[in-house]
Parts: C-alpha cells; structure tokens; sequence
C-alpha cells in the first residue's frame, strides 16, 4: 500500500464524504452518551433477574465512569500519535464487542468487568469524534457543526432513559435488561464498516511518542479522586476517601511538574499544558467542569424524584423527559448558527440565566403541586432548562476548540471530555450531600414521597447556584470564537490528512 498526502481543503472543503464522516463520529457519540445513562433505568431489572448485590450494582454503572473518564487524555493522544480514524475503529469495534459481552454475561461479576472494557473502549472511541471534527472540517464549518454536535448531546442526555425503560418494558426476544447492551451492536457494526471507508485519516503533523509516565499519573490520579467520589456515600464516607482525594491532587501536581520537563526534553507530553495559555481553552475548560457538576446534580436527583419520590413507572419518567431533549436539539442548532456569530459570548451567559430560570420554576411547581405534580406540569420548566442548556452546550464545546492548534486537538479533546466526566462525578459526589444529606433513615412507605420531594428541591437550590457560578466564570471566554470574529477569514493552516489508498 502507498500514501498520499492531500491538503485538507481539498478534503474537507470539496469532499461529500466528510458529512457521511460526520454522521457516523456522530452516531458514536450518542451510542456514548444514551450508555452512561440507559442502564440506571434497567437497574432494578438487572438486579433482580442476575441476583447482583448491591455493591455489583454500584459497580455496573461505577465501573464504566471509572474507566471511561481514566482512559479519555490518553485516548485522545492515541489518536494524536496513530491516526483518529484508526483509533475511532479501534473503540468503536471494541465498544460493540464489550457490549456484547455485557448482554451475554452469565453471572454480576462478567457483567461488571465487561463495563469496565465497555468504559476503556469508549475512552478510545469518544475523544476521535471532536479532533475528526476538529481536524476535518474548515473553522467557517465548524460553527454549524458543532450546532449538530450540542443537537446530539441534548437528545443523548435524555434518549438513555427513555430508551432504557423501553427496551426494559417491551422485553425484546425475552431478554429483559440485556437488550439495552445488544442494541449496540448492529449499530456499532454499522459504524465500524462504514469509519472504514468515510473517515478521512488524521494524525499530529510531527511525530509524537506516548508518555507512558505520563499516562500512569494521570490514570492514577483521576482513580484516587474519582473512586472514593462514586463509593464514598455507599460506604460511609471514610476517612480513607478524604485521604485519597487529597493524595490525587499531589498526583495530579506531581503530572503537572513532570509533563512541563517532558515537553521540553522531547516535545511529546500526554498533556500538552501549552493549552491552558490559549486563553479560549483555560477559561472553558473551568466553565465545562462547573457545568459538568450541575449535570451530575440534577439528573440524578430527578431520576429518583420521579421514580421514587413520585411513584412513577420507568417509562413514564422516561417520557416526561421529551420536552427538555426537543428543546435542548432545537436551541442548540439556533445557538452557533444564528445567535452566537451575532451575539458571541453574550448567548452562553443567556443560556445559563435561562436555564437557571428554569431549575427555578421546577422547584417553585414542585414546591406548589407537591406530590400530585403531573408530567404535563414540569413541561414549562424542563423545555425553559433545555433551551438554557441548549445555548450553551454546542457554542461551548465550539468556543474551547477553536483557537487549538490542531496538531493537539486529540490532547485538547481528550482534556475537555475528562473535566466534563470530573464535573459530573464531583456532582454525584455532591448528590450526597444536598439530596441524599436531606432524607432520613428509616423512613415509612408513606414518608419516602414527601422526603424525596423536599430533597429534590434542596438539590434544584444547589443546582441554580451553581448556574450563577457558570454564568460568572464565562466572563472569562473571549467575547466571540475566532471563527465567528466579524470579516475574518478561515485560517489557512490546515493540517495535512494521510489519505491512505
């Protein structure tokens, strides 16, 4: 076989096949993001038809958190090192094979180690998905691929749980819960064939090496703070935990010292912390963790709201959340097509007021119908919260990357989806604290509802604050992301894919 190098603009800017490329990054990212969620919903399925303990339970949701957000820096400077197309291959082949293995495992202990594959191979696959876009695409695209991109996460955020209840309920072939996991398959088997011939390969324009060092801290460092994050309120909280995420911080600072003399003696750090002088990525960075930990608050609580507070099924609960997807989708698209070239930073702060607004009217309804609060209720204050979330998911993720040498957009990649998982984690740990932290032990039957309902508006409090702590800390974004400065041009340094024939 021989290579060929062609400019990108002759790849990105004339090639048809860049928009199949894009569907199928695309569809990997939702098969992603209805995983982390759908399996929450098929929990009381899976246990009792698998006999799992409470602790396996824990640890079939834990253990795909853990190695997904472990494995996400290193994934994206895989693809920085070996080419984004061969490595998106790689994770989606063995995302489909772990989950497989998840739909066919015979006892909890198989099911909670396919997880944690499942979990590794997405670390592989999802990072590719932005540095594809990133490195495929020309910065006046970008904008209206990114829309797309905000469009996919809104339908994911809620798509997991009513696609759950659904498979859970209808019981597909009399699989029950496994059937959440096999639907991946001809999805990603679909995914895999056509990678191979849409996606153009992409690699970091000079040769890199992979800092093994490098990736041994950081995985270390992220398990030492996220692991007692996620045990901590099923054991008790102890003092081990509190030990272990101070530990993590010298670990992480200990990564930061080392990283520093690695990317002067050869230039190939795992973090290229040359990105954090890039005043766009620092300061969006800090805004994706925050707002990683008022996701992580909030679709908890309202999970267990609905289900457990309210009484209501699976896939009632499921359903109710469809208002919130379609308005998320829709203001998204609108965000960075049409607002954000116009407005510029000025729509992510709106978006955070709204959708402040939004968790505020919800704890107002809660507050007014108590118990007897009805699906067709919350829909104001969910489709308020979605178009807020909307505004600023897809300009957000446009305004971290675009001013990223692209020769560090897996690194850049990698990063944004780490502090993202980070961010949800440090709000599940916080779910402990303000929803969990409000109700007492030993409650009646009768008492479950009413102390559900209290607590989840002590959290819908705590989840507003941090929306006003959001809005603050975007202050610091540049006023408008390169692309979309009025009369500048597209940047002419491309980097060059390796067309592979």
């Amino acid at each position: 076989m021989t290579s060929t190098e062609t400019p990108l603009s002759t790849a990105g800017g004339t090639d048809r096949r860049r928009w199949f490329a894009l569907a199928i990054v695309m569809t990997a990212a939702f098969m992603d993001l209805v995983d982390v969620t759908i399996v929450n919903i098929a929990i009381p399925s899976i246990q009792r038809e698998s006999g799992a303990s409470f602790s396996q339970i824990q640890w079939i949701t834990a253990g795909y958190a853990l190695a997904f957000a472990a494995g996400l820096i290193t994934g994206g400077r895989l693809g920085d090192i070996h080419g984004r197309k061969r490595i998106f291959l790689v994770g989606i082949g063995g995302f489909t094979l772990a989950s497989a293995l998840c739909g066919l495992a015979v006892n909890p202990e198989m099911l909670v180690a396919s997880r944690f594959l499942q979990g590794a191979m997405a670390a592989l696959m999802v990072p590719q998905v932005l540095s594809i876009v990133h490195a495929t695409f020309p910065a006046h695209e970008r904008g209206k691929v990114f829309g797309l991109f905000g469009a996919v996460v809104g339908l994911g955020a809620v798509s997991g749980p009513l696609l759950g209840a659904l498979l859970t309920e209808w019981n597909l072939f009399g699989w029950e819960w496994r059937s959440i996991f096999l639907i991946n398959l001809p999805v990603g088997v679909a995914g895999l064939l056509l990678g191979s011939r849409f996606i153009t390969e992409s690699r970091a324009p000079r040769a890199l090496k992979l800092d093994l060092v490098g990736v041994a801290l950081v995985t270390l460092g992220l398990l030492m703070l996220l692991y007692p994050l996620i045990r901590g309120r099923e054991l008790g909280w102890p003092v081990w935990g509190y030990v272990s995420m101070a530990g993590a911080l010298v670990v992480l600072a200990v990564l930061v010292a080392y990283e520093r003399r690695k990317s002067t003696r050869d230039g190939s750090p795992l973090v290229e912390l040359s990105l954090f002088r890039v005043k766009s990525f620092a300061a969006g960075i800090a805004v994706q963790t925050v707002f990683g930990v008022a996701l992580g608050v909030f679709f908890l609580v309202w999970t267990l709201y609905m289900q457990v507070g309210l009484g209501w099924s699976a896939l009632k609960a499921g359903l109710t959340g469809v208002p919130f997807s379609i308005a998320v989708s829709v203001a998204a698209g609108l965000s960075v097509q049409q607002l954000v070239p116009r407005f510029g930073r000025k729509v992510l702060q709106a978006g955070a007021l709204v959708m402040a607004a939004g968790v505020l009217l919800y704890l107002w309804e809660s507050g007014h119908y108590g118990l007897a609060l009805a699906p067709w209720q919350m829909a104001l204050p969910l489709v308020v919260m979605g178009v807020g979330m909307g505004l600023i998911v897809a300009p957000l993720t446009d305004a971290i990357l675009s001013e990223v040498p692209r020769e560090h957009s897996g690194s850049a990649s990698g990063l944004l989806n780490t502090v993202q998982q980070m961010g949800n984690a440090l709000g599940l740990g916080l779910v402990s604290v303000v929803f969990f932290g409000t109700i007492g032990d030993g409650l009646r039957p009768d008492q479950m509802g009413p102390a559900f309902a209290d607590a989840f508006r002590n959290s819908l409090g705590w989840v507003a604050a941090v929306l006003g702590v959001i809005f603050l800390l975007m202050f610091a974004l540049p006023k408008r992301p390169a692309q979309h400065v009025e009369g500048e041009q597209a940047p002419t340094e491309r980097e060059e894919p390796v067309l592979v024939s």
